[in-house]
């Protein structure tokens, strides 16, 4: 098992945002933690990516660990150290910096400069659009190019475990689709993926696996035919 939550709950003071949450990733899988807005998805995310003390939450019970090592507690950069790279929402690039400066600071553990200049190569073959824009500021970018650079990015850093927080945010339905045509790449490449997203339709087209949160819970789970193929899920998730 690469990822696995147990038994995850979550506070922000004193609002639950988390009740009893599990769920795992396993090997070269991709999958998704979908759900309305508020349903706790986020705050799992944040759990597993350090994030939740920098918006005032905290896990009060359960573990999450990565390849049986718990990982709870630790911030994101430490993380980049155990091979887990979060791409966030709302992409946050370095806007006034290039697209290579970007790349380049997604290398910065990475102690090898030629190792770092060898991924960075990868990372454009897999992105031509932004191998054409290499010098230009990510400011420039349109917001599917930004989601690119920060997918790109991320990768420079060799994850075994690439999340990703909300990636069709803000997004036309081309650069959508061309964002998830990606991520399948990587994926199919070896690279576990886990997702967050609203979009239920899209992450399903997508993902293997996927867990539906509900009011803090994990009310459904499955691989996506089921899901997809689950009656009572399209009302409340599925537009249906």
């Amino acid at each position: 098992m690469l990822l696995k939550a147990e038994g995850l709950s979550v506070n922000y003071g004193t609002i639950e945002a988390l009740r009893d949450v599990s769920f795992h990733v396993g090997e070269q899988e991709f999958v998704a933690l979908l759900g309305p807005n508020g349903a706790g998805k986020s705050s799992a995310l944040k759990a597993v990516t350090g994030l939740l003390p920098l918006v005032g939450g905290q896990i009060t019970a359960g573990t999450v660990r990565f390849r049986g090592l718990p990982i709870a507690g630790l911030r994101t950069d430490e993380l980049v150290k155990h091979r887990i790279c979060l791409v966030p929402e709302g992409r946050h690039v370095f806007r006034s910096l290039s697209v290579l400066e970007n790349l380049e600071m997604g290398g910065y553990t990475v102690a090898s400069r030629d190792l770092v200049r060898d991924r960075i190569a990868e990372s454009l073959k897999l992105f031509p659009q932004l191998q054409a824009r290499a010098k230009t500021k990510a400011g420039a970018l349109s917001s599917g190019e930004q989601q690119m650079l920060a997918i790109a990015r991320a990768l420079v850093a060799d994850p075994e475990l690439l999340i990703a927080d909300e990636p069709s945010l803000g997004l036309s339905p081309v650069a959508v689709d061309t964002v998830f045509e990606k991520l399948r790449e990587i994926n199919g490449s070896g690279t576990a993926i886990l997702i967050v997203e609203q979009k239920v339709d899209v992450a399903l087209a997508y993902c293997g696996r996927a867990y539906v949160f509900n009011l803090g819970c994990v009310v459904k789970e499955g691989d996506r035919q089921a899901l997809l193929d689950d009656a009572s899920l399209k009302p409340l998730f599925l537009g249906g």
